[in-house]
């Protein structure tokens, strides 16, 4: 879907660098961005293409190198610079305040406020409730935040960042929490803005997407620009070939596995809401994907088996012996980890630092005599970490 051809520059960076602590992040970038087009960034984890949206954004400052907005120079101060000058950003980690409503989000720093300079929540609510409709995200305004799954937050933010009328946009994989059909909802929104002039300038690892919404492709690899292509004259070999730097035979081999006994089993569990009559049976050496559409109760399904919040039906058996979870620490002592879906949230401790989080949920085995033994804890944690 190319329609870039033609297409005003409105923003160019020339030879981008950034440097943190003698680390190469991004170096001597060129890249422009094309009014009305969806400029897509692809490249391996590490390629440099979330700094570089941050130094378009204003969250980070180039080391080296100019950023032209239509032909003027300019150095963003911070986002809210670059918010000013007409450029939005939906980042990866979500930006929201959880104890607000949607709409408040939405318009927050940009409250609608009545000739009484006081904030309109009534208005608010209707023009945020505009945008949601046009994203047929199925939330309303007056939702709290903290209420919302990560695919709806997504959305939140996407949302956010449309109500402020940019005229540059910054998704960094915008599609990573949402479902197939919020995806084909986001890519309608996106293709719209672009008819409407919009410069879009989008990250994503998911090739399939890529070529659907691109206009252009830019490739990045180890912070370098490899390669700037119409989207109709690469492939998906081809990506990948550029951003790995080499043939790749085959992206998923198969790699055997011995399959031995049942380790966990659920039979015909249920919570009473969110959902019911779910069994499986996990062996040793296996792995089991659990799949639907957002709402679908995939995330409450682990939390349950995990102890986070409680069954009202069924069973959980593990290495054939049954056992009554009612609590993580009931899970963690039946031998069962877990990731949560939110990780920043519900899964590490930010002021901690890595260590820390890597020995918290085995503490008891580190201590002795209410004292945590140093020694064993770094020990454990340089092992993890190698």
């Amino acid at each position: 879907m190319s329609q870039a051809n033609g297409h005003d520059v409105i923003l160019k960076l020339e030879d981008v660098s950034k440097v943190y602590a003698g680390t190469v992040a991004v170096k001597q970038a060129n890249f422009e961005v094309r009014k009305g087009a969806v400029n897509v960034l692809v490249g391996e984890n590490g390629a440099g293409k979330s700094t570089l949206m941050k130094i378009i954004a204003g969250v980070e400052q180039p080391t080296v190198g100019r950023i032209l907005l239509e032909g003027e120079e300019v150095s963003f101060s911070s986002s809210g610079d670059a918010v000013d000058r007409g450029i939005g950003m939906v980042f990866q980690e979500l930006n929201l305040f959880g104890n607000l409503s949607v709409a408040e989000n939405i318009f927050a720093t940009r409250e609608i406020t009545n000739r009484f300079r006081k904030i309109d929540r009534k208005e608010q609510e209707r023009r945020a409730g505009e945008f949601l409709e046009r994203l047929e995200a199925g939330i309303r305004p007056d939702m709290l935040v903290e209420d919302l799954r990560i695919g709806q937050q997504q959305l939140v933010e996407i949302a956010k960042a449309y109500a402020a009328q940019p005229r540059i946009i910054v998704l960094d994989e915008p599609t990573s929490s949402l479902s197939e059909h919020e995806t084909a909802a986001l890519f309608r929104i996106l293709r719209k803005m672009r008819d409407d002039g919009i410069a879009i300038v989008y990250i994503s690892h998911r090739l399939k997407e890529v070529l659907e919404i691109a206009d252009e492709v830019t490739v990045l690899r180890d912070g370098s620009m490899i390669e700037t292509r119409p989207i109709d004259g690469i492939t998906a070999a081809e990506m990948i070939r550029l951003m790995v730097g080499r043939e790749v035979a085959n992206v998923f081999p198969k790699s055997p596995a011995a399959i031995g006994k049942s380790v966990l089993r659920v039979e015909r569990i249920g919570d009473g809401a969110h959902f019911r009559d779910v069994s499986f049976d996990v062996r040793a050496g296996e792995i089991l994907g659990l799949t639907g559409l957002v709402g679908a109760g995939r995330t409450e399904v682990a939390r349950a088996i995990f102890g986070l919040s409680r069954l009202v039906e069924g069973t959980v058996s593990v290495y054939g012996r049954k056992v009554a979870i009612n609590s993580p620490s009931e899970a963690v002592r039946a031998g069962i980890a877990y990731v949560p879906e939110d990780r920043k949230g519900d899964g590490i401790i930010p002021g901690m630092s890595v260590r820390e989080n890597i020995s918290l949920s085995i503490l008891r085995r580190l201590t002795s005599f209410g004292r945590i033994r140093r020694s064993a804890d770094r020990s454990l944690a340089t092992t993890y970490v190698k």
